[in-house]
C-alpha cells in the first residue's frame, strides 16, 4: 500500500505505508530514526552518520552527504530515502528518486526541528514515539531562554573562515541562548568572512565548532591575535545538531552559557 505525501519542499512523494527499508543520507535523520525505534528498518546511511554509537555501525554505508554510491543504494532496494535540504544536494535527490521515493526534510529553526521529528514519526508509523521524543527535546531546551544580549559568531570553517548566518538551526539556537549574531543578515546562510570583518563586528564571544572543521586549542590563539577583547570558546559542534541530539544538547548548552 502506498500513499501520496508532500515533503518539506512541497514535492509530492508516493511512499509505502509504512516503509520497511529506509536509507538516510543525513546524520541527524539517521540518529533520530534510531531514537524512534526504527533500527530494523534502516538499511543504509552515510559515513557521517555516527550516532547512536555501538549500533549505527551495523548499517551499511552508502557514501557521504554530498556524494553517494548509486550502485550500493540500488542493491539495498530501499522503499524510502530520506534527505535534508541543507545537507544533501538537489542533484543527489534527482539521482536517487530514480531508484526509490525521496522525501526531503528541511530544518532552519528549533520549531522546524520539532516538525522534523514529527514528520519522521508520521512517515514511519511511529507517531507516539515522535511525540515522546519531542516532549523530551522541549524539556531539554525549556531552560535555555537567556536575556544576556551579547554578540556572538559561530565559526564552522577555516581557510576561508566561515560562520553561521541567518535562517539556520544553529542561528536560532544562538538567539535562544541570548546571543545576537551580527552575520545573520548576510546573503549566504554560511558566509565566508575576513579577519577584518570579524574584528569590526565587536564580538563578545566567538564560538569555534569541533565540526565540520575540527577547531582545537591551537586555533584559539590564532583568533585571539586579531580579536584580543573577545572571549573565544571551543564548542562541541555535535551539540548543535537538531533531532534526537537535542535531548542531550540542552544541558550542554546551559552549562556552556554559565561558563562563558
Amino acid at each position: 500500500m502506498t500513499h501520496l505525501i508532500t515533503d518539506h519542499l512541497g514535492r509530492q512523494v508516493n511512499i509505502s505505508a509504512p516503509p520497511k527499508r529506509i536509507i538516510s543520507i543525513c546524520p541527524a535523520i539517521t540518529e533520530t530514526l534510531f531514537a524512534l525505534g526504527l533500527e530494523n528498518e534502516i538499511v543504509g546511511r552515510t559515513k557521517y552518520c555516527i550516532f547512536p554509537k555501538g549500533i549505527v555501525e551495523n548499517v551499511p554505508i552508502v557514501g557521504g552527504t554530498k556524494e553517494v554510491n548509486v550502485d550500493k543504494i540500488r542493491v539495498l532496494q530501499p522503499d524510502l530515502i530520506l534527505a535534508e535540504k541543507e545537507e544533501n544536494t538537489e542533484d543527489i535527490v534527482r539521482l536517487l528518486e530514480k531508484i526509490a521515493p525521496v522525501f526531503v526534510l528541511e530544518v532552519q529553526s528549533i520549531q522546524n526541528a520539532y516538525r522534523f521529528i514529527q514528520t519522521l514519526g508520521e512517515l514511519a508509523n511511529k507517531e507516539q514515539a515522535a511525540d515522546i521524543l519531542i516532549t523530551s527535546c522541549k524539556s531539554s531546551f525549556d531552560s535555555l531562554l537567556n536575556k544576556q544580549n551579547r554578540k556572538a559568531a559561530y565559526v564552522i570553517w577555516r581557510k576561508p573562515y566561515m560562520v553561521v548566518g541567518g535562517t539556520t538551526y544553529i542561528n536560532d539556537v544562538l538567539l535562544t541562548l541570548g546571543f545576537h549574531n551580527p552575520f545573520e543578515n548576510e546573503d549566504s546562510r554560511y558566509p565566508a568572512v575576513t579577519k577584518e570583518e570579524l574584528a569590526t563586528a565587536n564580538l563578545d564571544v566567538l564560538l569555534l565548532a569541533s565540526e565540520p572543521f575540527p577547531f582545537q586549542e591551537k586555533h584559539v590563539a590564532e583568533f585571539q591575535v586579531f580579536l584580543p577583547d573577545t572571549k573565544i570558546v571551543l564548542v562541541d559542534g555535535e551539540m548543535f545538531w537538531y533531532g534526537a541530539k537535542m535531548v542531550t544538547s540542552g544541558p550542554y548548552l546551559e552549562n556552556l552559557i554559565e561558563n562563558i
